[in-house]
């Protein structure tokens, strides 16, 4: 369980570097950066159990999607994906004034997390698989 709650705090930070990272880039201005930083995953945060909770009415009433699993789920996460992007735009929007940044931020952000927080995942998974080694098969080496 421990390991489960330090795997989602990383994430978190992991999200909030990236989204720093990339309006730090784009503006120059940390502060900007430190304000992306916090409102981007808080607002995403704040959307998501909405999210599914729509998808969860839709599943119900669409039947295409109660009978077509893989439907469901690409559409679920094509319209999650679409989320994220406007949640970038937005904070990049707010934060600057300039629908250009808002523009090349929602591109930027959930592309950068969408190749950097599989090898995120990989790593945590290469060190929970290091702990579950017996400590008798480590002491017999």
């Amino acid at each position: 369980m421990m390991v489960t709650a330090a795997k989602t705090l990383s994430q978190v930070v992991t999200h909030m570097g990236i989204a720093f990272g990339v309006t730090w880039a784009m503006t120059g201005s940390a502060a900007l950066g430190g304000v992306a930083a916090l409102l981007e995953p808080l607002v995403n945060v704040a959307l998501l159990p909405l999210h599914e909770r729509a998808w969860r009415r839709l599943r119900g009433t669409i039947p295409t999607l109660r009978t077509k699993a893989m439907l469901a789920r690409f559409s679920q996460t094509l319209s999650q994906t679409a989320l994220h992007t406007g949640v970038a735009f937005g904070v990049m929007y707010v934060a600057s004034g300039s629908l250009v940044l808002g523009g090349m931020a929602a591109l930027l952000e959930p592309v950068i997390n969408v190749l950097v927080l599989p090898y995120h995942d990989r790593a945590w998974e290469r060190m929970r698989a290091r702990k579950a080694i017996p400590a008798t098969l480590l002491q017999a080496v």
